[in-house]
């Protein structure tokens, strides 16, 4: 394997100079243009950074966002993207978390960068993109990058009210990027459909299968997602071949009827994950595409965005409940009991993932990252990391892994990761709330908070949408006069379960 993905990048650049890399409504580059605007905006980030500075990068679902991650990653730096339409409140807590000295931002996002509590430099994206590219530089620069290098973070929800920033290596990511490329089977031929913001860790997949295998992606407006119909034509018209989607995204078109009007006619391909799939709508997909190759992906960003997957060879039914499967080639998963002893087959117990897959830690938290990756239990000859998921499965008769869902307060919504104590800790800020409890109704997707006090519902969802994600904001609020408790004095949630609908 190569020792960063600059490699990677420098080789398509070569064999697919003049073919299409990225592309979007507005504005297409090729492997050529693509690798000369990482060299140009490297060599401009190179002259104010240091090696291995993170720079953060707010830009828009364009072509050039992937080029300004790959520009930070040519100066020998790793970057921390960040979603601008976030609330301004959450954008904050990132920044506080990473602490950089540079903003890599496009002019769409100007204004809004100028008004966070960011005292560094600002460098905006439009003013370098024709800097001369220092070939001599970055070469230094590249030199310095080894295989265990941070390539970039992504935060997920933190319990504590702070987002927590993943930090993934080259080797990490090069290694699943090839064994997911080698389950749907990508090449040069392929066109990806990316829908996942491009800060979000399922967009990996967008950017690193073409730079591995020479595939192209076209970057699909977000706005199409709520028309499905208008979404298929966009497919058609720009032949797409394959989707690594969000459950939520899969869903959604055949929810809304858009098979009743057209279907994707080139689709060969089509992976999801981020929660569990209902096979009722996963059923319209296969009977309008029976020649589709569908495969379920589970896992976590700290292992590197998933570590098991499953072909669907089978039809599904409305009730059908999915296997998360097998691990990635150099995975490694297996189960714990509470008591950190191997769970017997059959039986239920943690996911746990180990392999080159695992993330470096959460950055800036090294309390956080020493409780999360752990010694191996079973191994007492030598030093070996492992992620505890949190989830539950169960390995079934065939080595396939059963899905039966967390163990702790941490869930699974809308594709995101969400840490229910992070609601709560938001809510206990607001004016008029003085106790509070969230829970998540899984089989309607709704996420609930119950709370005390005179704050009216208005004031809560107003404050969830002035300060969090949208992904994040209550659907149901409950006013209580008072939490219902057990006799240990913990809160009592089955009761509080009575209350969904």
């Amino acid at each position: 394997m190569e020792k960063s993905v600059l490699c990677r990048l420098n080789a398509a650049a070569e064999k697919y100079s003049t073919k299409t890399a990225f592309k979007d409504p507005e504005n297409s580059l090729t492997f050529g243009e693509f690798n000369g605007l990482t060299k140009s905006i490297g060599t401009y980030l190179a002259g104010i950074t240091q090696p291995g500075d993170p720079v953060v990068v707010m830009s828009g679902r364009h072509v050039f966002t992937p080029a300004c991650f790959l520009g930070a990653v040519r100066a020998g730096c790793f970057y921390a993207p960040m979603d601008g339409d976030m609330p301004v409140t959450r954008l904050n807590q990132i920044l506080s978390v990473i602490k950089s000295d540079i903003m890599l931002v496009d002019k769409a996002h100007l204004e809004i960068a100028q008004s966070l509590n960011f005292d560094g430099k600002m460098v905006v994206m439009e003013d370098i993109m024709s800097t001369p590219a220092d070939e001599e530089l970055l070469k230094s620069r590249e030199e310095g990058i080894v295989c265990t290098s941070p390539l970039y973070v992504i935060f997920t929800s933190g319990s504590t009210g702070v987002p927590k920033g993943v930090i993934t290596s080259h080797q990490s990511l090069m290694t699943y990027i090839d064994s997911v490329g080698k389950v749907l089977s990508i090449d040069d031929t392929d066109v990806l459909g990316n829908q996942s913001p491009l800060d979000y860790i399922a967009a990996i997949r967008d950017i690193y299968l073409p730079i591995t295998f020479g595939a192209q992606t076209f970057i699909i407006p977000k706005n199409e997602f709520a028309v499905p119909t208008q979404l298929f034509d966009t497919l058609n018209n720009e032949k797409i071949t394959a989707l690594c989607w969000s459950v939520a995204g899969v869903e959604l078109p055949a929810k809304l009827g858009a098979f009743d009007v057209s279907k994707p006619e080139y689709l060969k391909k089509l992976c999801f994950s981020g929660s569990v799939m209902p096979c009722k709508y996963l059923k319209i997909w296969q009977e309008n595409l029976p020649d589709v190759l569908y495969v379920n992906q589970y896992g976590p960003t700290e292992a590197t965005a998933s570590c098991t997957y499953y072909v669907v060879n089978e039809k599904v039914d409305d009730d059908t409940v999915l296997p998360i499967g097998k691990p990635y080639d150099n995975y490694r998963v297996f189960l714990l009991n509470e008591d950190n002893t191997p769970t017997e087959q059959g039986k239920t117990g943690e996911i746990c993932v180990t392999g080159p897959i695992l993330a470096l830690g959460y950055y800036g938290n090294a309390e956080y990252t020493e409780k999360s990756f752990i010694q191996n239990p079973l191994n007492n000859n030598y030093r070996e990391l492992i992620y505890k998921t949190g989830d539950l499965g169960s390995f079934d008769s065939d080595g396939l892994l059963q899905f039966h869902g967390r163990k702790d307060r941490q869930i699974k919504h809308l594709g995101h990761r969400i840490e229910l104590g992070e609601i709560e800790e938001t809510a206990k800020k607001i004016d008029g709330v003085t106790d509070c409890c969230s829970l998540y109704n899984k089989p309607k997707e709704h996420l609930y908070l119950f709370y005390t006090g005179e704050a009216t519902s208005k004031d809560i969802v107003l404050y969830f949408r002035k300060n969090m994600p949208a992904f994040m904001v209550p659907r149901k609020l409950v006013n209580l006069d008072k939490l219902p408790t057990l006799p240990n004095g913990k809160l009592d949630m089955q009761t509080l379960k009575t209350y969904f609908k």
